[in-house]
Protein backbone atom coordinates (compact mmCIF):
# COMPACT_ATOMS: atom_id res chain seq x y z
CA UNK A 1 0.00 0.00 0.00
CA UNK A 2 1.36 3.35 -1.15
CA UNK A 3 1.14 5.61 2.37
CA UNK A 4 1.59 9.65 1.82
CA UNK A 5 5.01 9.46 2.68
CA UNK A 6 5.95 6.91 0.14
CA UNK A 7 3.84 9.34 -2.67
CA UNK A 8 5.37 12.27 -1.53
CA UNK A 9 8.83 10.54 -1.95
CA UNK A 10 7.92 9.78 -5.38
CA UNK A 11 7.94 13.72 -5.97
CA UNK A 12 11.48 13.61 -6.56
CA UNK A 13 10.90 10.91 -9.68
CA UNK A 14 7.88 12.16 -11.23
CA UNK A 15 7.78 11.92 -15.00
CA UNK A 16 7.57 14.92 -16.55
CA UNK A 17 7.81 13.85 -20.03
CA UNK A 18 10.81 11.57 -22.67
CA UNK A 19 13.03 12.35 -25.29
CA UNK A 20 14.35 9.21 -26.56
CA UNK A 21 16.26 9.65 -30.07
CA UNK A 22 15.93 5.94 -31.16
CA UNK A 23 12.38 4.85 -30.66
CA UNK A 24 10.82 6.28 -33.81
CA UNK A 25 9.29 9.77 -34.51
CA UNK A 26 8.09 11.65 -31.62
CA UNK A 27 4.53 13.55 -30.68
CA UNK A 28 3.87 14.97 -27.57
CA UNK A 29 0.46 15.21 -26.89
CA UNK A 30 -1.06 16.82 -23.44
CA UNK A 31 0.21 13.94 -21.19
CA UNK A 32 1.44 11.09 -23.50
CA UNK A 33 4.25 10.68 -25.35
CA UNK A 34 3.89 9.24 -28.61
CA UNK A 35 6.67 7.55 -30.75
CA UNK A 36 5.57 5.85 -34.04
CA UNK A 37 7.71 3.31 -35.80
CA UNK A 38 6.07 2.16 -39.56
CA UNK A 39 2.42 0.39 -38.42
CA UNK A 40 3.49 0.31 -34.76
CA UNK A 41 3.25 3.18 -32.25
CA UNK A 42 4.37 3.51 -28.34
CA UNK A 43 2.73 5.18 -25.75
CA UNK A 44 4.08 6.59 -22.70
CA UNK A 45 1.69 7.80 -20.42
CA UNK A 46 3.71 10.78 -18.14
CA UNK A 47 2.54 12.26 -14.74
CA UNK A 48 1.41 15.63 -16.70
CA UNK A 49 -1.78 16.74 -15.51
CA UNK A 50 -3.56 19.18 -17.64
CA UNK A 51 -6.27 21.72 -16.99
CA UNK A 52 -6.83 24.79 -19.06
CA UNK A 53 -5.10 23.86 -22.16
CA UNK A 54 -2.16 23.66 -20.53
CA UNK A 55 0.05 21.05 -18.01
CA UNK A 56 -0.45 22.49 -14.85
CA UNK A 57 1.54 20.20 -12.50
CA UNK A 58 3.21 16.80 -12.16
CA UNK A 59 1.39 14.13 -10.35
CA UNK A 60 3.23 10.81 -8.69
CA UNK A 61 2.03 7.73 -10.21
CA UNK A 62 -0.54 9.16 -12.28
CA UNK A 63 0.71 8.14 -15.11
CA UNK A 64 0.83 4.64 -14.09
CA UNK A 65 -2.43 4.77 -12.80
CA UNK A 66 -4.29 6.21 -16.13
CA UNK A 67 -2.16 3.30 -18.27
CA UNK A 68 -3.21 0.73 -15.55
CA UNK A 69 -7.19 1.64 -15.92
CA UNK A 70 -6.74 1.81 -19.61
CA UNK A 71 -5.21 -1.62 -19.56
CA UNK A 72 -8.05 -2.66 -17.08
CA UNK A 73 -10.99 -1.94 -19.53
CA UNK A 74 -8.99 -3.41 -22.52
CA UNK A 75 -8.77 -6.45 -21.17
CA UNK A 76 -12.48 -6.30 -20.23
CA UNK A 77 -13.82 -5.23 -23.70
CA UNK A 78 -11.54 -7.00 -26.19
CA UNK A 79 -14.21 -9.43 -26.63
CA UNK A 80 -16.53 -6.52 -27.83
CA UNK A 81 -14.01 -4.22 -30.22
CA UNK A 82 -10.90 -4.94 -31.33
CA UNK A 83 -8.60 -2.63 -29.64
CA UNK A 84 -4.93 -1.49 -30.83
CA UNK A 85 -2.58 -2.76 -28.02
CA UNK A 86 0.01 -5.13 -28.69
CA UNK A 87 1.93 -4.86 -25.21
CA UNK A 88 2.34 -3.24 -21.76
CA UNK A 89 6.65 -3.53 -21.33
CA UNK A 90 6.19 -1.03 -18.74
CA UNK A 91 3.57 0.28 -16.49
CA UNK A 92 3.79 3.75 -17.75
CA UNK A 93 3.79 2.10 -21.38
CA UNK A 94 1.56 0.39 -23.84
CA UNK A 95 2.77 -0.37 -27.94
CA UNK A 96 -0.21 -1.04 -30.51
CA UNK A 97 -1.22 -0.39 -33.84
CA UNK A 98 -0.35 2.79 -35.98
CA UNK A 99 -3.84 3.58 -36.83
CA UNK A 100 -5.36 6.67 -38.77
CA UNK A 101 -7.95 8.39 -36.00
CA UNK A 102 -11.61 8.40 -37.06
CA UNK A 103 -11.88 12.26 -37.00
CA UNK A 104 -14.95 12.41 -34.98
CA UNK A 105 -15.08 11.46 -30.87
CA UNK A 106 -17.97 8.87 -29.49
CA UNK A 107 -18.99 10.51 -26.89
CA UNK A 108 -21.76 8.38 -24.95
CA UNK A 109 -24.15 9.44 -21.86
CA UNK A 110 -26.28 7.79 -19.57
CA UNK A 111 -27.31 10.64 -17.41
CA UNK A 112 -27.68 14.26 -18.20
CA UNK A 113 -25.11 16.02 -16.79
CA UNK A 114 -22.19 18.67 -17.23
CA UNK A 115 -21.42 22.31 -17.75
CA UNK A 116 -19.35 23.09 -20.90
CA UNK A 117 -21.29 24.63 -23.82
CA UNK A 118 -20.64 21.07 -25.36
CA UNK A 119 -22.64 19.31 -22.68
CA UNK A 120 -25.96 17.70 -23.07
CA UNK A 121 -27.16 19.77 -19.56
CA UNK A 122 -25.89 22.78 -20.77
CA UNK A 123 -27.70 22.80 -24.12
CA UNK A 124 -30.91 21.05 -22.65
CA UNK A 125 -31.28 23.96 -19.69
CA UNK A 126 -30.85 26.88 -23.11
CA UNK A 127 -34.15 24.68 -24.76
CA UNK A 128 -32.22 22.77 -26.91
CA UNK A 129 -34.26 19.54 -27.22
CA UNK A 130 -32.81 17.39 -30.17
CA UNK A 131 -29.28 17.20 -29.18
CA UNK A 132 -26.71 15.75 -31.52
CA UNK A 133 -29.79 13.58 -33.54
CA UNK A 134 -31.71 12.56 -29.85
CA UNK A 135 -34.95 14.25 -29.22
CA UNK A 136 -34.72 14.54 -25.24
CA UNK A 137 -38.42 14.83 -23.29
CA UNK A 138 -39.35 17.91 -21.12
CA UNK A 139 -39.02 18.01 -17.68
CA UNK A 140 -35.56 16.32 -17.28
CA UNK A 141 -33.34 17.26 -14.27
CA UNK A 142 -29.92 18.19 -14.13
CA UNK A 143 -28.13 14.59 -13.64
CA UNK A 144 -31.11 12.54 -14.01
CA UNK A 145 -30.90 9.37 -15.70
CA UNK A 146 -32.02 8.63 -19.06
CA UNK A 147 -34.35 6.51 -20.43
CA UNK A 148 -31.73 4.74 -22.75
CA UNK A 149 -27.91 5.84 -23.54
CA UNK A 150 -27.57 8.57 -26.12
CA UNK A 151 -24.33 9.37 -28.19
CA UNK A 152 -23.31 12.59 -28.86
CA UNK A 153 -20.24 12.85 -31.11
CA UNK A 154 -18.21 15.81 -31.77
CA UNK A 155 -15.38 16.48 -34.33
CA UNK A 156 -11.72 16.24 -33.48
CA UNK A 157 -10.49 19.86 -33.76
CA UNK A 158 -7.42 20.71 -34.74
CA UNK A 159 -4.92 21.68 -31.87
CA UNK A 160 -5.92 25.12 -29.80
CA UNK A 161 -9.12 24.97 -31.67
CA UNK A 162 -12.47 23.62 -29.88
CA UNK A 163 -14.47 20.32 -30.57
CA UNK A 164 -18.47 21.32 -32.03
CA UNK A 165 -21.29 18.64 -31.64
CA UNK A 166 -22.84 17.14 -34.11
CA UNK A 167 -25.28 14.36 -35.15
CA UNK A 168 -24.54 11.17 -36.79
CA UNK A 169 -26.27 12.29 -40.27
CA UNK A 170 -24.48 15.84 -40.01
CA UNK A 171 -21.02 13.38 -39.61
CA UNK A 172 -21.11 11.13 -42.46
CA UNK A 173 -22.73 14.16 -44.77
CA UNK A 174 -19.61 15.76 -43.96
CA UNK A 175 -17.25 13.03 -44.80
CA UNK A 176 -15.97 12.37 -41.63
CA UNK A 177 -17.55 8.70 -41.42
CA UNK A 178 -19.62 6.09 -43.91
CA UNK A 179 -23.14 5.40 -43.22
CA UNK A 180 -21.93 2.05 -42.54
CA UNK A 181 -19.03 3.32 -40.73
CA UNK A 182 -21.48 5.54 -38.47
CA UNK A 183 -23.41 1.81 -37.61
CA UNK A 184 -20.15 0.01 -36.72
CA UNK A 185 -18.91 2.89 -34.13
CA UNK A 186 -22.51 3.32 -32.94
CA UNK A 187 -22.94 -0.56 -32.55
CA UNK A 188 -19.12 -0.46 -30.42
CA UNK A 189 -19.97 2.73 -28.43
CA UNK A 190 -23.24 1.49 -26.85
CA UNK A 191 -21.80 -1.97 -26.37
CA UNK A 192 -18.62 -0.73 -24.79
CA UNK A 193 -20.62 1.96 -22.60
CA UNK A 194 -23.00 -1.14 -21.40
CA UNK A 195 -20.18 -3.42 -20.13
CA UNK A 196 -18.88 -0.23 -18.31
CA UNK A 197 -21.70 0.21 -16.93
CA UNK A 198 -21.60 -3.45 -15.92
CA UNK A 199 -18.07 -3.77 -14.78
CA UNK A 200 -17.97 -0.47 -12.54
CA UNK A 201 -21.76 -0.92 -10.71
CA UNK A 202 -20.08 -3.93 -9.25
CA UNK A 203 -17.64 -1.71 -7.66
CA UNK A 204 -20.28 0.59 -6.32
CA UNK A 205 -19.43 3.27 -9.54
CA UNK A 206 -21.59 4.55 -11.86
CA UNK A 207 -20.08 5.41 -15.59
CA UNK A 208 -21.99 8.20 -16.21
CA UNK A 209 -20.82 9.08 -19.81
CA UNK A 210 -17.37 8.53 -21.60
CA UNK A 211 -15.65 9.24 -24.31
CA UNK A 212 -14.37 6.35 -27.34
CA UNK A 213 -11.72 7.24 -30.12
CA UNK A 214 -11.78 4.60 -32.95
CA UNK A 215 -9.02 4.60 -35.63
CA UNK A 216 -8.85 2.07 -38.95
CA UNK A 217 -5.55 -0.29 -38.78
CA UNK A 218 -3.04 -0.32 -42.07
CA UNK A 219 -5.81 -2.94 -43.42
CA UNK A 220 -8.98 -0.30 -42.72
CA UNK A 221 -10.29 -2.03 -39.98
CA UNK A 222 -11.91 0.19 -36.83
CA UNK A 223 -10.12 -0.35 -33.64
CA UNK A 224 -10.35 1.07 -30.21
CA UNK A 225 -7.65 3.67 -29.51
CA UNK A 226 -6.24 6.17 -27.28
CA UNK A 227 -7.99 5.33 -23.52
CA UNK A 228 -10.75 4.35 -22.02
CA UNK A 229 -12.97 4.43 -19.30
CA UNK A 230 -10.64 6.46 -17.01
CA UNK A 231 -10.89 9.75 -14.37
CA UNK A 232 -9.21 11.95 -17.53
CA UNK A 233 -11.87 10.65 -20.42
CA UNK A 234 -15.02 9.25 -18.62
CA UNK A 235 -17.74 10.88 -15.83
CA UNK A 236 -17.90 8.59 -12.86
CA UNK A 237 -20.58 9.07 -9.56
CA UNK A 238 -20.67 7.03 -5.90
CA UNK A 239 -23.98 4.55 -6.39
CA UNK A 240 -24.19 4.70 -3.04
CA UNK A 241 -25.05 8.51 -2.49
CA UNK A 242 -26.65 8.68 -5.97
CA UNK A 243 -30.65 9.19 -5.12
CA UNK A 244 -30.08 10.88 -1.92
CA UNK A 245 -27.89 13.76 -3.54
CA UNK A 246 -30.32 13.80 -6.40
CA UNK A 247 -33.07 14.26 -3.89
CA UNK A 248 -31.70 17.09 -2.10
CA UNK A 249 -30.90 18.72 -5.22
CA UNK A 250 -26.96 18.28 -4.65
CA UNK A 251 -24.19 17.47 -6.89
CA UNK A 252 -23.54 13.54 -6.94
CA UNK A 253 -20.53 12.56 -5.62
CA UNK A 254 -18.02 11.73 -8.06
CA UNK A 255 -14.38 10.38 -9.04
CA UNK A 256 -12.61 12.50 -11.19
CA UNK A 257 -10.08 14.76 -11.95
CA UNK A 258 -11.33 17.88 -11.13
CA UNK A 259 -10.20 18.00 -7.79
CA UNK A 260 -6.16 20.21 -8.36
CA UNK A 261 -8.21 22.11 -10.74
CA UNK A 262 -10.79 23.04 -8.32
CA UNK A 263 -8.55 23.88 -5.60
CA UNK A 264 -6.84 26.35 -8.15
CA UNK A 265 -9.92 28.12 -9.05
CA UNK A 266 -10.70 28.57 -4.83
CA UNK A 267 -7.15 30.33 -5.15
CA UNK A 268 -8.52 32.60 -8.20
CA UNK A 269 -6.78 31.11 -10.96
CA UNK A 270 -8.55 30.07 -13.88
CA UNK A 271 -6.03 29.88 -16.31
CA UNK A 272 -4.80 33.47 -17.19
CA UNK A 273 -2.07 34.85 -14.75
CA UNK A 274 0.73 33.79 -12.71
CA UNK A 275 -0.51 30.29 -11.26
CA UNK A 276 -0.07 29.86 -7.56
CA UNK A 277 2.29 27.34 -6.37
CA UNK A 278 1.08 24.35 -5.04
CA UNK A 279 1.46 22.85 -1.56
CA UNK A 280 3.29 19.65 -1.57
CA UNK A 281 0.12 18.28 0.45
CA UNK A 282 -2.35 19.36 -2.67
CA UNK A 283 0.14 17.21 -5.09
CA UNK A 284 0.23 14.39 -3.14
CA UNK A 285 -3.91 14.52 -2.28
CA UNK A 286 -4.63 14.80 -6.15
CA UNK A 287 -1.85 11.44 -6.38
CA UNK A 288 -4.10 9.85 -3.70
CA UNK A 289 -7.25 10.63 -5.48
CA UNK A 290 -6.16 8.80 -9.14
CA UNK A 291 -4.98 5.71 -6.93
CA UNK A 292 -8.49 6.20 -5.24
CA UNK A 293 -10.12 6.06 -8.56
CA UNK A 294 -8.24 3.33 -9.96
CA UNK A 295 -9.10 0.81 -6.65
CA UNK A 296 -12.61 2.14 -7.40
CA UNK A 297 -13.00 1.21 -10.75
CA UNK A 298 -11.36 -1.55 -11.16
CA UNK A 299 -11.99 -3.69 -7.60
CA UNK A 300 -8.41 -3.77 -7.60
CA UNK A 301 -5.25 -2.65 -5.06
CA UNK A 302 -2.92 -0.06 -6.64
CA UNK A 303 0.49 -2.06 -7.04
CA UNK A 304 3.56 0.15 -7.35
CA UNK A 305 7.14 1.18 -5.63
CA UNK A 306 8.45 4.51 -5.53
CA UNK A 307 11.98 5.11 -7.69
CA UNK A 308 13.19 6.50 -11.09
CA UNK A 309 10.60 5.96 -13.87
CA UNK A 310 12.54 7.05 -16.62
CA UNK A 311 15.01 5.15 -16.16
CA UNK A 312 12.98 1.79 -15.61
CA UNK A 313 11.29 3.14 -19.11
CA UNK A 314 14.49 2.92 -20.83
CA UNK A 315 15.28 -0.47 -19.74
CA UNK A 316 11.78 -2.22 -20.62
CA UNK A 317 11.69 -0.32 -24.28
CA UNK A 318 15.16 -1.83 -25.09
CA UNK A 319 13.99 -4.33 -27.56
CA UNK A 320 12.20 -1.55 -29.09
CA UNK A 321 15.20 0.89 -29.69
CA UNK A 322 16.16 1.32 -33.36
Amino acid sequence: MLTRDLIASQILHVLKGTNFTNLGTRYEGKVRDNYTQGNRRILITTDRLSAFDKVIALIPFKGEVLNAITKFWFENTKDICPNYVEAYPDPNVMVGKECKPVMLEMIVRGYITGSTTTSAWYNYEKGVRNFCGNVLPEGLKKNQKLSAPIITPTTKAAHGDHDANLSGLEAVERGLVTMEEWEQLSKYTLALYARGVEVAARQGVILVDTKYEFGRDPDGKIMLIDEIHTPDSSRFWIAATYEEKMATGQEPDNINKEFLRLWLANQNYRGEGEMPNIPEDVIVETAEKYIKAYEMITGQQFMSQPGEVLARIETNLKPYML
